[in-house]
């Protein structure tokens, strides 16, 4: 495939995991160098290996992307070589779990909201100033869900928080209308990550039984939808893209 986006920086959030991870090898292939952010070093060191072997640079970013402090300061910390970011994969993002709504737990809800919403936001105020700046062609991929199309049982705020994404991103996108940059919501269903271990808080036989039955989407197919977005031409842009597994009904 024809790479546009070779020699371009990308930075990838909650890249020590499942679509995030994917998402930078991907990316890497296509020949961008990679700020790869999470919060555990030694996911990122395993991850910077493989970045290695595909002989592209990469930066590893340790980042809570729910604070908004530490953003500003990780951010404004990296190398000047790093600064100017071409693509944003706003991925970081996470469910905790499985109450009604009314029953959840007030840390629960602010530890989804401030990841799933604010850090996305906190990127985006972060990184696409400098984009506008530059006139760069850069492209900016959030993170959403089938979720934040049609809610579910047990999932209210989760459900709600991936509905925020797909219009925040939305928003975005007529916001930049006047300059190059483009912007897409790309909304997985059932994808067989650690997201349902830390949904399930470690229980890892209750996350399983969560894909028993269903062919379920994995981080590459996801990785590979986002680098195909990411090096479509510049005047193409996919404001939207659903993905399901081929026999999962809804939510």
């Amino acid at each position: 495939m024809e790479s546009r986006i070779k020699g371009k920086i990308a930075i990838v959030t909650g890249a020590t995991s499942g679509i995030g991870w994917a998402s930078a090898i991907e990316l890497a292939k296509l020949g961008a160098n990679v700020i790869i952010s999470g919060r555990r070093q030694e996911r990122l060191d395993a991850l910077g290996k493989e970045l290695d072997a595909l002989g592209v640079k990469h930066y590893p970013l340790i980042m809570d992307v729910s604070k908004s402090a530490d953003v500003k300061e990780k951010m404004a910390s990296l190398p000047e070589e790093w600064k100017n970011i071409d693509i944003l994969i706003n991925n970081a993002g996470m469910a905790v779990g499985t109450e009604k709504v009314f029953e959840s737990e007030m840390e629960d809800y602010d530890v989804v909201i401030d990841t799933n919403v604010k850090g996305v936001l906190y990127m985006i105020k972060a990184v696409v100033p400098q984009m506008v700046e530059r006139k760069a062609k850069g492209v900016v991929v959030n993170m959403g869900s089938v979720a934040g199309n049609i809610a579910y049982g047990g999932g209210a705020v989760y459900c709600g928080s991936k509905a925020a994404i797909r219009y925040i991103t939305d928003g975005l996108r007529i916001d930049l209308m006047d300059t190059p940059i483009r912007v897409t919501c790309i909304e997985p269903g059932l994808v067989e990550t650690e997201f349902s271990i830390i949904r399930f808080r470690g229980d890892k036989d209750k996350a399983k039984a969560v894909y028993t039955g269903i062919e379920s989407l994995t981080p590459d197919d996801i990785a590979e939808t986002v680098a195909y977005v990411c090096n479509l031409p510049e005047n193409v842009q996919l404001p939207e893209v659903i993905m399901t597994p081929n026999k999962q009904a809804d939510a």
